[in-house]
């Protein structure tokens, strides 16, 4: 894959739909990292560039070595069946919980090219699923699947057979990472607001249990 993503037709996808992203996250930056001789915007909710070291094969051992979203915190061995791996040009990685925050890296990554980017094979059977580089996946987008940081479900398979075989049960559409893509980014508003929602719900509850006790 690392010849095999269309880079032009990737970064139009962002340009359209995730520029806001883009422009929101460099304010903050600037003022996050204003009178800092290095910026420090290691984890949520200003994770700016990867953090974590280069590696030349970050898909090996990727749970191990990635536990934990940058983007929204998300264990992604729980969300394994969901997760991706966008690995940089510059061998800097982006292991996120699910293609939300796939989107959310590639908006705030404009001037980095990724090489491959990998998303967990759902139809696999195996406990953990294993990766696969996503222009060799087929999506299943808008099934009754249970989405991922999101309303409108997006899973990926290696298996395009077995794709078309859950969308007779579950619904939706096959397509291609630049079609789940931009889906990412369309229902990005909507899905930002419902997230945001639970969360605010979760922290009033554990507020309420703290006064409980």
């Amino acid at each position: 894959m690392k010849e095999k993503i269309d880079r032009r037709k990737m970064l139009g996808i962002m340009a359209a739909s995730g520029a806001t992203l883009a422009v929101t996250a460099s304010c903050s930056q600037q003022t996050a990292t204003a009178g800092a001789s290095k910026p420090k915007v290691a984890g949520t909710p200003r994770q700016f560039f990867p953090t974590n070291g280069p590696d030349a094969n970050p898909q090996e051992n990727d749970i191990e070595k990635y536990p934990k979203c940058p983007y929204c915190g998300m264990d992604r061995k729980m969300w394994n069946h969901s997760r991706h791996l966008v690995h940089y040009s510059d061998n800097m990685v982006d292991p996120t919980c699910s293609l939300h925050c796939v989107a959310i890296s590639l908006s705030l990554n404009l001037d980095r090219n990724p090489k491959a980017i990998y998303a967990a094979d759902f139809g696999s059977d195996e406990k953990i699923k294993p990766l696969v580089e996503v222009d060799q996946a087929t999506y299943l987008i808008g099934s009754k699947l249970k989405g991922t940081m999101t309303k409108n479900s997006k899973m990926a398979f290696a298996s395009a057979g077995q794709a078309q075989s859950v969308m007779a049960e579950k619904g939706g559409e096959t397509g291609d990472f630049g079609e789940a893509l931009t889906e990412a980014y369309l229902s990005m508003a909507k899905d930002t607001m419902m997230i945001r929602k639970k969360r605010a719900m979760k922290r009033k509850k554990r507020m309420q249990m703290k006064k409980a006790n």
